[in-house]
């Protein structure tokens, strides 16, 4: 019995340090991705962003951070009108694509006019392997895109709300 558990404790320990050390090939493609460059319409320096966004926004939309769960002012929003790229105005999600997913950020089921308005990049950071969404017209980090949303799409577009503005619909 305990040379069974002896080996039951080795093998877990393989199995569990496998998964996470990956070899020096997958580690290098895992941090090094090969992407190609998206042509923009809205070009900007860093000084430029700077100067237009908070530094909140410049944190998102252009070095691709995350705010806190819960913590946006569109997460819990529902209003009538259209989400727009905080960097550019471009329009990008409809209050019809909004729906509540409880994960803590803004979620849609899709974008408006799909490609033309919002890019998906394999993204690679932190050791996973995720969907970046991007404002097509700027580069503009939104978030991320996952598999796993409610609708008939199956989306869920995780977005920032300091990457987005708000124009309310008029009836």
């Amino acid at each position: 019995m305990r040379i069974f558990f002896i080996l039951f404790l080795i093998l877990f320990t393989l199995e569990f340090f496998s998964c996470q050390t990956p070899s020096t090939n997958v580690k290098n493609n895992l941090s090094k991705p090969k992407q190609t460059a998206m042509k923009l319409n809205c070009e900007k320096t860093d000084a430029e962003w700077k100067k237009q966004l908070t530094s909140e926004q410049y944190e998102i939309l252009r070095l691709k951070g995350t705010e806190r769960p819960g913590s946006g002012k569109y997460n819990s929003h529902f209003e009538k009108g259209i989400y727009t790229c905080a960097g550019c105005g471009s329009e990008l999600f409809t209050n019809d694509q909004k729906f509540d997913s409880h994960c803590g950020w803004p979620s849609f089921d899709g974008n408006i006019a799909g490609e033309e308005k919002v890019k998906q990049i394999k993204d690679f950071s932190h050791g996973m392997i995720r969907t970046e969404i991007v404002c097509a017209n700027c580069g503009g980090h939104l978030g991320h895109i996952f598999d796993d949303g409610p609708t008939s799409t199956g989306q869920r577009y995780c977005v920032n709300s300091l990457s987005l503005n708000f124009i309310k619909k008029t009836e």
